[in-house]
């Protein structure tokens, strides 16, 4: 939908669906940024900043977008005032993607993934909480291999927190995800 590295001659209003956002290293290595569903605007970062895409925007269900051209785009952002709320939400994404960061660093594997599942967690075609990744794609999200994001994610399906199918998790139990993220941190 969007690729890292084009010029920004537009943005995607995310009217239904979700997509994944995932940024590419220059040795090839993937960090997967987030999951965005419906209302989300995206690729709104390039046009302000000026730069090229930044990251790389796939559909994980079918979607259906609205392409606003960049000029469009920012004349709409202009005329109707918009530039106080695009400044809070890009702060927001920038808290997020610190605290993530934050959480990659220093938190153990069960915690780190309870949180992310919970972070990247929107409704799927059905109305679960669905995170719309596999389990590689989770690893490349909380920076842990895939084999000990199974591991983890067996011990969630054991406690009835989540369950797994092919290329689906869904979070069965909020709250006690929600506690397994605080556990081992301090503010539990």
């Amino acid at each position: 939908m969007l690729r890292q590295g084009e010029p920004p001659t537009h943005v995607l209003a995310l009217v239904a669906g979700r997509v994944k956002v995932f940024r590419t290293s220059c040795d090839g290595s993937i960090l997967i940024l987030g999951v965005r569903g419906p209302g989300e605007v995206l690729g709104e970062i390039s046009i302000l900043g000026g730069a090229d895409r930044s990251a790389t925007v796939v559909a994980v269900d079918l979607c259906e977008v609205r392409v606003v051209p960049a000029e469009r785009f920012l004349f709409l952002v202009r005329s109707l005032g918009l530039q106080p709320q695009l400044l809070r939400h890009a702060m927001t994404r920038i808290r997020e993607g610190e605290e993530w960061r934050a959480e990659i660093a220093t938190l153990p594997a069960g915690p780190r993934l309870a949180r992310t599942l919970l972070r990247l967690a929107l409704p799927g075609p059905d109305g679960q909480a669905d995170i719309g990744l596999d389990q590689a794609e989770l690893g490349l999200a909380v920076g842990l291999s895939r084999s000990t994001v199974a591991v983890e994610l067996a011990r969630l399906r054991e406690q009835g927190i989540i369950a797994t199918s092919r290329r689906r998790i869904v979070i069965t139990d909020r709250a006690q995800l929600s506690a397994a993220g605080k556990s081992g941190c301090g503010d539990a």
